[in-house]
């Protein structure tokens, strides 16, 4: 892998992290107020689950030619 493709993976896995987190403030505020999972939970963590996805997708190019 390149070191600007490592780069690369590296900004996603920490988007990921703060998606995370931005998700689970979200579940606080909602278990606090009595309130279930919100429509805004879900989608951070669908684009969190897709933004694993890509990284996890670029993790490897370049070190075998299977592809």
């Amino acid at each position: 892998m390149t070191d600007e493709l490592a780069d690369i993976v590296e900004r996603l896995r920490t988007i990921s992290e703060e998606l995370a987190d931005l998700g689970l403030q979200s579940l606080r505020v909602a278990l606090r107020s009595g309130e279930k999972r919100d429509p805004f939970e879900r989608r951070v963590a669908q684009a969190r689950r897709s933004v694993e996805k890509a990284a996890g997708l670029l993790t490897g190019i370049g070190d075998d030619d299977s592809d």
